[in-house]
């Protein structure tokens, strides 16, 4: 759907990188790229190490979560928690950027439960960037680790993009991306002209073909915007070569599910995936007569639905 916005991974904990099962967990398609890997944890040299381990995978960035509010980032002492250590962060960020030659990022929140979000985001965007960093994405919204949960914490706190758009205003050598929010291209426009960038989160899962704009709202391209059934015909050769590989068919699908939000056979598209996509067996048919159903061409396998 776009050539030209950056993806980042969900994150995973540097921890995962050097221990755990790589080609599942950081693996990537060549079609994902522009892309980076979002590392959490709080060990400067296991987080330069596994910034390392990201670079050799043919990462474009790396970026270091200090954003996210759950339960068990607190206890690791990684997440929204380290906003409270930025002295911490600096060390973790410097030593990631002496292993790599790509870029070392931050993802953070513009504070953690009583801190002044004047102040101490200052401080910590101030301290950070002393040790190398340069991009900070910013959820525009505090964490409060102590009382709400993660969804919560996604939904709850309020919105304050003011106070990130007097991060860049304040801060011009550094380059700020807003994240908290926007459902919207437009809104999207709206607040370009006060940040560098913007993220899309939930957005973009839940309303995917947001993106088939993207390029030509944000970027200027003049190629057309892909019909959802054409955004569609792209994937097949990825979930063929995933299937081919071992994987499910739902690993893909389950994240397409909202592709057709909005349209009229949307319902028929979820239900066909969600009721023949799951489990071992499931192959590329499934997807294929999916499509069909959503673009009012059922084939004769599911002519019955």
């Amino acid at each position: 759907m776009t050539r030209h916005a950056r993806l980042y991974t969900e994150m995973v904990t540097a921890e995962a990188v050097l221990h755990g099962d790589r080609a599942r967990l950081i693996g990537f398609g060549a079609e994902e790229r522009p892309l980076a890997l979002q590392l959490g944890g709080s060990n400067p040299a296991k987080l330069a190490e596994a910034a390392a381990v990201g670079e050799a995978f043919g990462y474009d960035e790396i970026n270091l979560n200090v954003g996210c509010p759950s339960p068990r980032v607190q206890e690791g002492c990684f997440g929204a928690s380290l906003m409270a250590e930025p002295e911490l962060v600096a060390a973790c960020v410097r030593a990631m950027s002496a292993a790599v030659r790509i870029p070392v990022t931050v993802k953070c929140r513009i504070g953690i439960d009583d801190q002044d979000t004047e102040a101490d985001l200052t401080r910590f965007v101030a301290t950070v960037a002393d040790a190398g960093v340069t991009t900070f994405i910013v959820h525009a919204r505090k964490a409060w680790l102590d009382g709400l949960s993660p969804k919560e914490n996604r939904e709850v706190p309020p919105l304050d993009y003011a106070r990130v758009y007097r991060l860049k205003a304040a801060r011009p050598d550094l380059t700020i991306m807003l994240n908290g929010g926007i459902e919207t291209l437009e809104a999207c426009a709206e607040h370009l002209a006060h940040v560098d960038g913007v993220m899309l989160g939930r957005a973009a899962y839940q309303t995917p073909y947001i993106l088939a704009g993207v390029d030509q709202a944000l970027f200027g391209s003049d190629v057309p915007v892909p019909a959802r059934g054409e955004v569609l015909e792209r994937l097949l050769p990825y979930v063929r070569r995933h299937l081919a590989e071992g994987g499910r068919l739902n690993s893909v699908t389950r994240h397409i599910l909202g592709l057709y939000h909005g349209q009229p056979r949307a319902r028929q598209f979820r239900r066909h995936l969600s009721e023949h996509g799951v489990g071992d067996g499931p192959g590329l048919d499934v997807l294929t007569d999916a499509i069909a159903l959503a673009e009012g061409r059922a084939s004769s396998a599911v002519a019955a639905e």
